[in-house]
Order: C-alpha cells, then sequence, then structure tokens
C-alpha cells in the first residue's frame, strides 16, 4: 500500500487505516478551555508548533471476507488536502460500488464529506449508511442549536451546509441507529454522543482481539493526557468529556487497541492510565 495507507490484521478482519489529507485549527478550536500557560508547554514539550494543530483525517476500511466496510468518508472535496479516499480504495483493489455498508460516526463535513461526489451523488451507491437516529434528526432539522460548539459562526454554517447536502442524496440507504447494535459479524456501532447528538464509536471484535475506533470523541493526544480539557467543536462539552472518560476507561479495562479519527497517521494504538488521565502509545 502506497503512503498514506496502513494495513493490519485484527482475528479475521483485515482493516485499512486510509489518509485523507490534514487540515490546521487554530489552538483555541481545539483546547478552548485550557490554561493558555498550560496548553503552550504542552505542545513545547511535544516540539508541535504553538500557532496551529495540525489535524489528520483518517478513515478506516474493514474487509470481513464477505462484506466490506468503510468507517467515514472524508472530507471530499471540501479540503484541499482531502478527497483522496476514493483513491485509496482504487489501489486497495476496492471501488465504491463494492463497499457494503458506510459507518458515518458523525456528520460533521470532514466524515461525511466524501460520501458524496461532486455532482452530490451517493459515492457509494450499494452501501447501506450507518448513521445515529438522533443525529439525522438533528442536521435535517429546519433549525438547529449550535451554541454549545466554540468555533466561528461561518464555521458553524459551513457545518450546517455540509450536512445537509450530503445526507439529503443519502436519504434512501440510510439505517437508522438507536441503541449500541452490531451491524455485522465483529463490528459493533456504540452510542457515544457529546461532540454531536448522535456521535457514534465503533467497536471490532475478533479472534480475542478488540479494536475501538474513538470517532471523534478525542481529537488530540493531549485529549487524553488532559481529558477535562473540552474540544471547541464539540456540541454538548461536559457529556463530551464524559462519553470521552467512559470510552477510555473501557479501552484499558479491556486491553483494547485504538483509534482516533485525528490523531497521528496511522491514528491506531493503545492507552493507559497515567497521572489522572491516559498516555497514548502509538503502533500495534
Amino acid at each position: 500500500m502506497p503512503e498514506g495507507s496502513y494495513r493490519f490484521s485484527l482475528g479475521s478482519l483485515w482493516c485499512t487505516v486510509l489518509s485523507d489529507g490534514y487540515y490546521a485549527y487554530p489552538p483555541s478550536w481545539f483546547f478552548p478551555n485550557a490554561e493558555p500557560a498550560v496548553l503552550a508547554e504542552a505542545l513545547e514539550r511535544r516540539r508541535l508548533p504553538q500557532e496551529h494543530i495540525l489535524s489528520p483525517y483518517t478513515c478506516l476500511l474493514i474487509e470481513t471476507g464477505r462484506h466490506v466496510v468503510l468507517v467515514d468518508t472524508g472530507a471530499g472535496s471540501r479540503s484541499p488536502t482531502a478527497g483522496a479516499i476514493e483513491a485509496r480504495l482504487e489501489v486497495a483493489g476496492i471501488r465504491p460500488r463494492n463497499v457494503d455498508a458506510v459507518v458515518l460516526t458523525h456528520a460533521h463535513p470532514d466524515h461525511v464529506g466524501g460520501a458524496v461526489d461532486a455532482r452530490g451523488r451517493p459515492l457509494f451507491p450499494n452501501a447501506a449508511h450507518f448513521i445515529a437516529e438522533v443525529e439525522r434528526e438533528f442536521w435535517s432539522a429546519p433549525r438547529r442549536n449550535l451554541a454549545g460548539m466554540r468555533v466561528p459562526e461561518g464555521r458553524k454554517k459551513f457545518m450546517e451546509d455540509c450536512a445537509r447536502r450530503c445526507l439529503e442524496p443519502l436519504r434512501h440507504q440510510l439505517e437508522p441507529v438507536e441503541r449500541e447494535m452490531e451491524i455485522l459479524p465483529g463490528v459493533r456501532v456504540l452510542p457515544a454522543p457529546g461532540h454531536t447528538p448522535g456521535h457514534l464509536a465503533l467497536l471490532l471484535d475478533s479472534g480475542g482481539r478488540q479494536l475501538l475506533n474513538l470517532g471523534d470523541a478525542a481529537v488530540h493526544p493531549l485529549h487524553l493526557e488532559h481529558p477535562e480539557w473540552e474540544n471547541g467543536f464539540d456540541l454538548a462539552p461536559e457529556q463530551a468529556v464524559a462519553t470521552r472518560r467512559a470510552l477510555l476507561e473501557r479501552a484499558v479495562a479491556d486491553q483494547m487497541h485504538v483509534m482516533a479519527f485525528h490523531f497521528p497517521f496511522p491514528s491506531v494504538g493503545r492507552v493507559e492510565q497515567r497521572n489522572g488521565g491516559w498516555e497514548w502509545l502509538p503502533g500495534l
């Protein structure tokens, strides 16, 4: 596989992490309640720039032997460095029509933007698209309250427009999720609200090994080290922090591998409890 793709096995499942580029965010968008001096020291310790957070977009391809599942679709044409998922799938021998299921962890542009093509048609015509019913209802409503998000109003408007533009063409392919459920053998979706009303996590379980995909329950390893630090894109920050803690506690208790959409590529590793929080240990 080319750079930007990372393939590994989990029991009988074959998984491939697919890079869809990256975006540079102001630190205040990712850590709005962090003490500036503490945040600056944490970034310096990690030798990261102070002026922006370079955030990868990483989707997950799952091949079960009978089914092909894509978890999130990237940003499509809505980012200058994104839109690579279709090409990476083709290199892996997967064409869009071969995808049986798409899991949309939530309807933010970097997760749902690649679900439709440049003409607004479904990119994966034969796939059931799993999304939380409350998520679909929220973004499809005539009006929605985004006051809990601490990002500029223009960014909120962009997110609303993208969600409507992408979900509407998929209306006949959407499969509503209302609770924790196994959508295919070894592939389970978990309600993980807070980031959005219907944000989902994903649990893979095969051959005695498990991988927990956090989606955007944490968008940077510093959210593990400082679990009280909120994310400006969280619609319900307190609920999002509680969800993050619950997912990480579950991952540690069951010795799971972990993946997060915005963590440094290839975005998979483990977590260990450390000093009241957790430490990110990249790699399998």
